[in-house]
């Protein structure tokens, strides 16, 4: 559990830092990068993460995708279509998207002094972009946009779940020296 418990301290010692209030929207954004096979230690020591950010004197929301595409699908006309010929799905994606991102910019609405902390990035995985999402939202963060990160970065360059393609954004990184 080293793993988490680095990025923990890593976490805490960056929040607690001051916020310098001019800024743009992407060096809003911070970035907290784990390996994916961390994915259930993380989530179990969530609560960590936020009282480290309460006891910096900030407020915490967490903004849950993992199971944002199954409400999503669930609540569509077309969902037993989709089923009998997945390939059509492909259409409907974007609104999926479109509709995540007007989600994610309603929970950024809570004010300058609040972290909200984005989970399950990694459930979107060949469904929607995570960067997408946050380019789209990044000028709309108030406060911080905490994206949980299970993959790995190269200079500036994030790749999901490892995947092959990875893609280029400036966003604070917080990751553990090792």
């Amino acid at each position: 559990m080293a793993n988490i418990d680095d990025l923990i301290r890593a976490y805490k010692r960056f929040a607690a830092l001051p916020w310098n209030k001019n800024v743009s929207g992407p060096e809003r954004v911070w970035i907290c990068i784990y390996q994916p096979r961390e994915e259930r230690r993380l989530r179990h020591r969530l609560g960590e993460f936020e009282l480290a950010t309460k006891s910096a004197g900030h407020d915490w929301l967490l903004f849950d995708l993992t199971d944002s595409f199954e409400r999503w699908m669930s609540g569509h006309e077309y969902r037993e279509d989709y089923f009998a010929s997945p390939d059509d799905l492909d259409l409907a994606l974007d609104e999926f998207s479109e509709g995540l991102k007007q989600e994610l910019r309603s929970a950024l609405d809570t004010g300058g002094n609040t972290v909200v902390a984005l989970l399950g990035a990694g459930s979107l995985f060949g469904v929607s972009s995570v960067s997408s999402l946050i380019q789209k939202v990044a000028d709309s963060v108030p406060g911080r946009l905490l994206v949980f990160f299970p993959g790995e970065k190269e200079g500036n360059n994030y790749r999901l779940l490892d995947a092959r393609d990875g893609w280029n954004y400036l966003a604070t990184p917080i990751e553990t020296e090792g």
